[in-house]
């Protein structure tokens, strides 16, 4: 199956501080604040939803595209992507420009300051599915510079392709007519249990009313698993215990992927959504979104310890 992913590609440069913000923020000084933190640590992770979701799918043996604008300091990251199995074809480099990147301070209590320049990101509209050389199977929209977000569905209706729609953190950008006639026919709509709150409040829709303008519905529900609605049908994915708690950057772009590699191989919603879920907890498991790795074969020994899937898993060790 022919799956193109759209959305952001980035930098992320985490920055650790080892002290605690709210000592050192007056409230009464806000109208003028001016701080510099020394941080003890930062690195600098590859990162962005549309890669992040690439690289897990990739390591279950596919091949995705993915559709998106970068910068000129893009050439490593690509070389690492395609050394991966994700084909970069259609990572345009826009000139003269960076590509987006997101830099975070925490503290000890895991508050964050952040700031994310959109760099390259900011030219995704210029990119169309009209000129793509033949029409993917499915197109996945994630969160993007927010006219491509509202480019890209109005091209899969188009053109007849079906599009899994995942607004995530541009909710809080779109409007609610915007959110809805974009989920209108979507086949997929993803998003967390958050997310699916403001869009229920900005298109004032209930969880019933949203299954009639979707396919299926999959709310990722953080430590209490996922719920995957079709229709009438409901299954809940409980999520596998994690070795260890490192890092959730990441963690919902690899359930991802890993509920695409199911969709792709034409699995059923609840062995995609289990797929998913162990895919997110080796993610969890590592520090960035891109730094977690396993063979096909220990992801399918570690799958058994927990779910059945009735020996479905062997597709995923064919090429």
């Amino acid at each position: 199956m022919d799956i193109l992913i759209t959305g952001s590609v980035a930098y992320d440069y985490l920055m650790t501080f080892p002290g605690h913000f709210k000592e050192v923020i007056l409230p009464e000084r806000l109208a003028s604040i001016s701080l510099s933190f020394l941080v003890d640590s930062m690195s600098k992770q590859r990162g962005g939803i549309a890669p992040n979701i690439a690289y897990t799918m990739a390591l279950l043996g596919e091949r995705p595209r993915v559709m998106a604008t970068v910068g000129e300091d893009f050439e490593e990251y690509r070389s690492w992507l395609e050394a991966k199995g994700v084909d970069t074809a259609l990572m345009c480099v826009i000139p003269g420009v960076f590509t987006a990147s997101f830099f975070a301070t925490t503290d000890k209590d895991s508050a964050q300051i952040a700031s994310f320049y959109p760099g390259a990101m900011g030219f995704a509209a210029t990119q169309s599915l009209k000129d793509l050389m033949s029409k993917p199977d499915l197109v996945i929209v994630a969160p993007n510079a927010p006219d491509a977000m509202l480019k890209f569905p109005v091209e899969c209706r188009e053109l007849g392709i079906d599009y899994l729609y995942d607004p995530s953190q541009q909710v809080l950008r779109l409007e609610g007519d915007e959110l809805a006639r974009d989920m209108e026919g979507a086949h997929f709509l993803f998003c967390n249990d958050y997310e699916f709150g403001l869009i229920s409040k900005k298109t004032g829709r209930s969880l019933d009313q949203t299954l009639e303008h979707v396919n299926t519905l999959v709310i990722t529900r953080g430590k209490d698993g996922a719920d995957l609605y079709s229709g009438t049908n409901a299954v809940h994915i409980p999520t596998v215990p994690e070795d260890e708690i490192v890092d959730p950057t990441g963690v919902g772009d690899a359930f991802r992927g890993g509920f695409l590699t199911g969709y792709s191989r034409g699995f059923d919603w609840k062995l995609c959504g289990e797929i998913g879920s162990l895919a997110a907890v080796y993610c969890l498991e590592q520090r960035g979104p891109q730094s977690h790795n396993y063979t096909r074969e220990q992801f399918i020994e570690r799958f058994r310890q927990h779910f059945d899937d009735g020996g479905k898993l062997d597709e995923l060790l064919k090429p």
